[in-house]
């Protein structure tokens, strides 16, 4: 894929359905051009992992995703053995004429690895593929530390075959929701963008970009209903996904306009505690739709 321009760019990313503004295009050109790792921040189900399955489509290439959690560890995210792979063939060859050593240098053969996301996506044989590291704030600070060296060198050593360097450095997207400070040696390192709620217009656009068959009015009506709630106290107040999911839920209801016995009805699709539908009702959900 050539980039001519940002404008360009920006065009080719709403034709994939993704509705970009000006700043996430141009951080999107810079990490193409200077294939600079990206680091997206934002709240919760603003769109942050869209970008990369965004990027990867743009391009034409693999996604490779890295799903980060408390407790994440080399095994599961660079590589593993294939540890039964191993003793089966050890009892294969156990009446072998081949010495210990060579037993030893067979099983610790790329045939008996296991290769996990970060491995996989600097050893890609077919163009660089995009590498999502998504929710790295929920990974440790020691994991952290690794991510930063890879990023610094794309290789990994591996002591039982040696390094193996990139054959294509892949395009990085790292998404975090901020549970945790992430370190300034792996912010040096990266692009930064932090996504916000959108606001009105543009929360329309992405309504009607995703589901075209929806009435005007309804799109409407849900976009002024989800701006006041997010201006509510909630412990989490709702992203664009849930903004989706509740306009799939009408249209599965097959609603034309938004009520409050509706709204009612519908607020789990939309707040995930008791205690923000309870305060989401006692602030009053009519005020929200103008029906008061």
């Amino acid at each position: 894929m050539k980039i001519d321009n940002i404008d360009t760019l920006a065009e080719d990313i709403e034709r994939t359905g993704y509705v970009a503004d000006v700043d996430i295009a141009t951080v999107i050109f810079l990490l193409l051009k200077l294939q600079r790792p990206l680091l997206l921040e934002g709240h919760s189900g603003v769109g942050k992992t869209e970008v990369a399955n965004v990027l990867a489509q743009l391009l034409g290439t693999k996604l490779i995703r890295l799903q980060c959690y408390e407790g994440l560890d080399v095994n599961s995210a660079v590589y593993e053995w294939n540890y039964q792979k191993q003793l089966l063939s050890i009892k294969i060859f156990e009446s072998s004429e081949m010495s210990e050593a060579e037993r030893e240098k067979h099983i610790f053969g790329k045939d008996f690895l296991l290769e996990r996301p970060l491995l996989q996506s600097i050893s890609a044989p077919n163009g660089s593929p995009v590498l999502l590291i998504d929710e790295i704030d929920r990974a440790d600070e020691e994991f952290e530390a690794f991510l930063l060296e890879l990023l610094s060198v794309y290789q990994i050593s591996i002591p039982e075959l040696g390094t193996i360097k990139a054959t294509h450095i892949p395009y990085v997207v790292l998404t975090s929701n901020r549970t945790r400070e992430l370190s300034d040696a792996l912010k040096r390192r990266c692009l930064y963008h932090w996504i916000e709620y959108p606001d009105q217009e543009k929360e329309l656009r992405i309504i009607q970009k995703r589901m075209p068959g929806i009435e005007r009015q309804l799109a409407a009506q849900i976009v002024q209903f989800m701006q006041g709630l997010r201006k509510m106290k909630l412990s989490k107040p709702p992203g664009i996904a849930e903004t989706l999911d509740w306009a799939m839920s009408l249209l599965a209801l097959h609603a034309e306009e938004l009520s409050v016995s509706l709204i009612e009805k519908t607020l789990g699709c939309i707040l995930k505690s008791k205690e923000d539908i309870t305060l989401a009702r006692s602030e009053g959900v009519a005020a929200l739709i103008g029906a008061e």
